[in-house]
């Protein structure tokens, strides 16, 4: 191989390997429970600017709808049943959540910290 041709191609790799995506074993999972039309935690604490994914359990027998307007959200779950939903990097501060078919009970925050 030539110099250059080898000058190139690790500058290629370097690349790569600098907008390389954030591998799934780098994002935070948290397990949220739907029960009694409650969310379980509905409180939730994530590290501020660092993306994650929420996994929602809905052990009722009945839709709900996860949805934020704070950080853009919305997914039908059905009853008995799970979804995941991931959610990009927050800002500092409390970011509200609720279940849009239960929305006097199912109520929650996000605590960017």
């Amino acid at each position: 191989m030539s110099k250059v041709f080898t000058v190139v191609l690790s500058a290629c790799v370097f690349a790569l390997i600098a907008v390389a995506p954030v591998r799934a074993s780098d994002i935070t999972v948290i397990n949220v429970t739907i029960k009694n039309h409650r969310f379980i935690p509905d409180r939730i604490e994530v590290e501020a600017g660092k993306p994650f994914t929420l996994i929602v359990k809905n052990e009722d027998p009945t839709p709900e709808e996860f949805e934020s307007h704070d950080f853009n959200r919305e997914k039908i779950i059905n009853g008995n049943s799970s979804a995941k939903i991931r959610v990009g990097a927050l800002k500092a501060g409390e970011h509200k959540f609720f279940g849009e078919f239960n929305e006097d009970t199912a109520q929650g925050v996000i605590v960017a910290k």
